[in-house]
């Protein structure tokens, strides 16, 4: 069973969110996708100052078995990509929730923050994918 910490939120595409004081938001993939996808060898990250409306696709994760889409979890712009992926893909699969992260952003609409997954919802939602 995948792990899901509690003080995130999460997209049913996979996508993990972490709110910052600032009221940024740093995005990841969970560590269930991740294990889907097995060992990761490119990520594209999307550049800072593009902005997005929730569910476009914004980043792409390529794997040993398959390549993936991320998708931005609300709508805003892309403040900070996690550069060091470029060079160390497999990041994510050592720390999809720390080091792994991919992207930061500035939502433009902090409500739709609401509108996402808590760790337990998430948790059945991918109990139910698996069966």
């Amino acid at each position: 069973m995948s792990v899901a910490p509690k003080d995130l939120k999460y997209t049913k595409s996979h996508e993990w969110v972490r709110t910052m004081p600032d009221g940024s938001v740093v995005v990841g993939i969970t560590d269930h996708a991740q294990q889907l996808l097995g060992d990761l060898v490119f990520i594209e990250l999307p550049k800072a100052g593009a902005e997005y409306a929730a569910g476009k696709e914004c980043a792409v994760i390529e794997s040993v078995k398959a390549a993936s889409d991320v998708y931005v979890p609300v709508s805003g712009r892309v403040i900070e990509a996690n550069e060091g992926l470029g060079d160390a893909p497999e990041t994510v699969n050592k720390d999809a929730y720390g080091d792994g992260w991919l992207f930061r952003m500035q939502p433009a609409n902090p409500e739709e923050l609401k509108s996402l997954l808590d760790a337990d919802t998430y948790g059945k939602f991918v109990a139910s994918e698996d069966h």
